[in-house]
């Protein structure tokens, strides 16, 4: 995959912590060709320190709608990237008889959003697990989900035991929560190891927990796994990572499995958006393609509500299928990726949903 590819995988940093895709499956019949199309309010951050970032998502999800569809029946809004905003955001596209939310961008304004929508679901862009359980359902690629992938799939490979080399982030702290709820399952043994463990470290680190593991799993950012890769040069042990890593140069990496999204479907996404005559989509902006792509199919069946949304069995966006649960997380199918000299090399599509 050259660089242009590579950048279509980075995401916004962190900022979701502070916070090809027209086909699904739906059991949901079509609606009738008269029958008027559901309402729904896009919230983004259209004014403040984020509005670069809000204008290109509009772009991304301009581009989902339905071909016959009317400008009414997309609601757009600005939350000025605050909870405050979002709340009265959410407050104006109820009066306009909105029958869902989708966004906003950060998790602050996605919990505040939940409370203020009642029964009217929203679909928030952002990837913290911490709302799992606040009303909001997750549009977001989670750290949960990266590290299910990368682990499943690593394990299909041999894997059996696992060290996990964490750091202070809350997307580090969520991964390595999804590793430990992995322990045992098909044999896997995971190992975490001390908070503080420094990757210059990390030979000696991992003898003293219990010898040399057959892989290790880096939860936090792309500078940790190159640090790591350099630690363990000529070790043996497998690096594994997470699609934080997915900016870094693969030469730095070489061999390691890393999990995100399909770099073909974001390279087809990134030519129709550019074609719309738009420049450098980022992640952030096919979500918001996916996300209209969500609503324009819970619209073929005349239905858009928390039920519908929660029927049909998979959603196929440029992000990896995915499919929510009634308590607002989500599963999605990612790719394992290998890092190599000449790129990242698809590896396996089967993912994790």
């Amino acid at each position: 995959m050259n660089r242009d590819r590579r950048r279509l995988l980075r995401l916004v940093p962190s900022a979701l912590l502070l916070g090809s895709a027209s086909s699904f499956l739906s059991p949901l019949a079509a609606a009738p060709a008269t029958a008027k199309r559901p309402r729904v309010a896009l919230l983004l951050p259209l004014s403040g320190g984020s509005a670069l970032v809000g204008l290109s998502m509009q772009r991304a999800a301009v581009l989902a709608q339905s071909p016959g569809g009317k400008p009414e029946e997309t609601v757009v809004l600005d939350t000025g990237g605050t909870a405050a905003g979002a709340v009265a955001a959410v407050q104006l596209a109820l009066r306009r008889d909105a029958r869902a939310i989708v966004g906003p961008l950060f998790a602050e304004e996605s919990r505040a959003a939940a409370q203020a929508a009642g029964a009217v679901p929203v679909l928030s862009f952002s990837n913290d697990e911490d709302l799992i359980g606040s009303g909001a359902f997750l549009l977001g690629i989670t750290a949960g989900q990266s590290v299910t992938a990368v682990l499943r799939y690593a394990r299909g490979r041999g894997v059996r035991r696992v060290a996990v080399f964490g750091g202070g982030s809350r997307w580090s702290a969520q991964g390595n929560a999804a590793a430990e709820r992995l322990r045992g399952a098909a044999g896997l043994e995971v190992t975490m190891l001390p908070a503080g463990t420094l990757a210059a470290d990390l030979p000696a680190a991992l003898r003293r927990a219990g010898g040399l593991p057959d892989a290790l799993l880096v939860t936090e950012g792309g500078d940790a796994l190159r640090q790591a890769a350099r630690a363990l040069a000529g070790s043996g042990i497998q690096l594994l990572g997470t699609q934080q890593a997915m900016d870094l140069p693969p030469q730095e990496i070489a061999g390691a499995w890393l999990s995100g999204p399909d770099p073909d479907a974001l390279a087809d996404f990134a030519g129709r958006y550019q074609k719309s005559g738009a420049t450098g989509p980022g992640l952030i902006a096919a979500l918001a393609y996916d996300a209209m792509t969500i609503i324009e199919a819970l619209r073929e069946g005349g239905v858009v509500d928390r039920s519908a949304l929660l029927s049909v069995p998979s959603f196929n966006t440029v992000t990896g299928p995915i499919r929510f649960a009634a308590d607002g997380s989500a599963a999605r199918a990612l790719t394992i990726l290998v890092a190599g000299p000449d790129g990242y090399m698809v590896a396996d599509k089967s993912g994790s949903l």
